[in-house]
């Protein structure tokens, strides 16, 4: 079917089957031209909404647009105005900004404040660099907002609840009501923790994510998962609790060190594996760039994988099926940040190593053939990121951690794997329960990858398919 407009733009409509909904993904080839091609669905009309979807009969057809030249990748023009992304939950829904200086528009933030009380919880690293910009920003030509702040030390080892108790101290103590604002400023931790007390603290108050690491903007900080660690599982303990925004300074990776923004392309490189093989393909032309810190590469690749987890999240909020396949690599990684102990591998680093290890399952399985093995091992190089776990980690280590990973459901450990299909070599996963936990025996096995095979061999049923 073809669609015509009066600018006369040009893209060509491709399928993506992630998830039971069918995707429309439109690419701008042309300023001269539109053709839009789509999969066999049923029903002949489209109707095109304000929020970027269509209304395709009876099915919601999601649709993103990427403007590209003669490859299928977007503009990396970095511009001054932000670009944002919504992520659509009815009521609830919320914009992520991204863009550079945005910490200079107090108006971005202002706008979504409610009341007249803000608490800005950080860390020990940020708060020299930013803190102060932030409280500007928020207070700045609106002398009736007060800001607050607490100070948290630095690190995932400090992801817990006697930390946490310093944020309620605060808030109690600066006697904080239910119209006030929570403002997380820092990376993961810090926006997980404060995330989990805004839904705690007289029951749930207002918060806003300004996330300063790779891997905060382009994941943790977006889809409202909150928490904090427990001494035998990462993040057992948290709520799923929206922001009022997120607001992503590019400029603030400036002052990130190399190894936190190498960690954060771990994320970033989870998407294009799972369900955007284009993505996968650009990172893999332009990871040199990334890891030069080219601005423009940045720009496209934050605004992409903020895209992806957007319309995950607006799927399923709360990972009941679809939100899942975000986890690839995440069981693995998650049992090495405990065994290993919080801190000492960061989360992106445990992750590539995960990644690896459910590749090397996916490849065992017969579901990808040795080349995306390789392409996998080849990227997390690039990005200058872990291909194996730590020596440390045992066999019986993954095993008793994985045993209690908060996506076991009923008894039976959930992995997300990689799942070619006729049509695509890259982009589908699928979801794998293990059947049999209880033969899990680890004495005659010395490695992780005799683990690795071992589970491949035991009684496993895919029971949830989503390539």
């Amino acid at each position: 079917m073809a669609l015509s407009t009066a600018n006369s733009f040009s893209p060509s409509l491709s399928s993506k089957h992630a998830s039971k909904q069918p995707e429309l993904y439109t690419w701008f080839r042309s300023p001269n031209a539109i053709a839009l091609k789509s999969p066999p669905l049923a029903p002949a009309s489209i109707e095109l909404k304000r929020n970027g979807g269509f209304v395709l009969g009876q099915y919601k057809v999601n649709c993103r647009i990427y403007a590209s030249s003669a490859a299928p990748m977007m503009d990396q023009t970095v511009s001054k105005a932000p670009t944002i992304v919504e992520v659509d939950l009815g009521q609830r829904s919320y914009p992520i900004y991204i863009g550079s200086g945005l910490l200079d528009h107090p108006d971005l933030l202002q706008k979504h404040v409610q009341g007249k009380k803000v608490l800005v919880v950080t860390n020990n690293t940020v708060a020299p660099l930013y803190l102060d910009k932030v409280t500007d920003a928020l207070t700045r030509g609106n002398p009736n907002v007060s800001v607050e702040n607490v100070i948290l030390p630095d690190g995932e080892n400090y992801k817990n609840m006697d930390t946490l108790m310093k944020v309620f101290d605060k808030a109690i103590e600066s006697r904080l009501d239910r119209r006030c604002t929570f403002v997380a400023l820092g990376g993961g931790v810090i926006g997980d923790m404060c995330g989990y007390a805004a839904a705690s603290y007289l029951r749930g108050v207002n918060f806003i994510q300004i996330p300063t690491t790779v891997m905060a903007q382009v994941d943790s900080s977006v889809g409202g998962k909150t928490g904090i660690n427990h001494r035998l599982g990462k993040n057992l303990i948290g709520a799923f609790y929206q922001p009022q925004c997120v607001l992503v300074d590019t400029d603030t990776l400036n002052t990130l060190p190399d190894r936190e923004l190498a960690s954060g392309l771990a994320e970033v490189i989870k998407y294009g594996l799972i369900r955007d093989a284009e993505f996968f393909e650009w990172q893999e032309q332009n990871m040199h760039k990334l890891m030069a810190r080219d601005p423009r590469a940045f720009a496209y690749a934050i605004k992409r994988s903020c895209e992806n987890k957007a319309e995950v999240v607006s799927l399923d909020e709360k990972e009941s099926g679809l939100r899942a396949t975000l986890n690839l690599g995440h069981t693995f990684g998650h049992a090495i940040e405990t065994g290993f102990g919080y801190g000492q591998w960061l989360h992106g680093e445990a992750v590539a190593a995960g990644m690896v290890m459910a590749v090397d399952m996916s490849y065992r399985l017969g579901w990808i053939d040795d080349s995306i093995v390789k392409r996998v091992h080849n990227i997390l190089q690039q990005a200058k990121l872990p291909t194996a776990p730590p020596d440390t980690m045992t066999v019986e280590m993954f095993k008793s951690i994985m045993a209690v990973d908060k996506k076991v459901a009923d008894g039976l450990l959930r992995l997300i794997l990689l799942k070619a299909t006729p049509q695509f070599v890259l982009g589908h996963c699928a979801m794998y329960f293990d059947g049999q936990p209880t033969i899990l025996n680890s004495a005659t096995m010395s490695s992780q990858s005799e683990f690795i095979s071992f589970m491949v061999k035991s009684r496993y049923q895919a029971v949830i398919y989503m390539g």
